[in-house]
């Protein structure tokens, strides 16, 4: 007796689908490690400090890093998540032909998610060498911060509560205040 198989997908193959419209127009959907996965909607919680942080980190970094809410990473030959926000190197324009191949930070807004964020979004964050993983906790109400990313997952975890304030290892001299991104 043959043993049931789960059919994964490759990048490729779910950038094909998606041009081909097989997804519904405005869908939230992404790839992660093989399986088309459909995200949550999104709240107004979720909302607001997807916004706060974007314009925290675009008043902060400044040029020369392209900040990028809800847009796709390629990760891999089997992965393409879409991140609440990534930080990149550079300008939109570097990345008219193909996705950024990593980032120099991302970061999830969690509340219904919070565990598959920690676990699953983290491990494909630390496989890829993403350096600086941020969850904006909306349960909690904190920033939880992965950073030394290894194959089994991040090494450094760091809780950052109200008050508090964060640099991002890509721009150490600049201050992210959490009051300046939790709702």
């Amino acid at each position: 007796m043959k043993a049931i198989e789960v059919r994964r997908w490759t990048r490729e193959e779910y950038d094909r689908m998606n041009a081909a419209g097989m997804f519904a127009a405005g869908e939230r959907i992404e790839l992660v490690d093989g399986e088309i996965l459909r995200m949550t909607p999104q709240g107004s919680m979720h909302a607001t400090a997807l916004r706060l942080l974007e314009d925290a980190l675009r008043k902060k970094l400044g040029p020369g890093f392209d900040i990028r809410g809800q847009l796709p990473l390629a990760l891999g030959p089997s992965s393409e998540p879409e991140p609440d926000l990534a930080v990149v190197p550079g300008s939109p324009r570097d990345y008219k032909d193909a996705h950024p191949g990593g980032a120099l930070l991302v970061v999830e807004i969690s509340e219904a998610t919070l565990d598959y964020d920690r676990h699953r979004k983290g491990s494909l964050y630390a496989r890829a060498g993403i350096e600086d993983y941020w969850i904006v906790n909306l349960i909690e109400h904190c920033v939880e911060v992965y950073r030394d990313p290894g194959q089994g997952g991040y090494r450094t975890r760091q809780v950052v509560r109200a008050g508090g304030r964060l640099a991002p290892p890509a721009a150490p001299l600049v201050f992210i205040a959490i009051d300046d991104i939790l709702p």
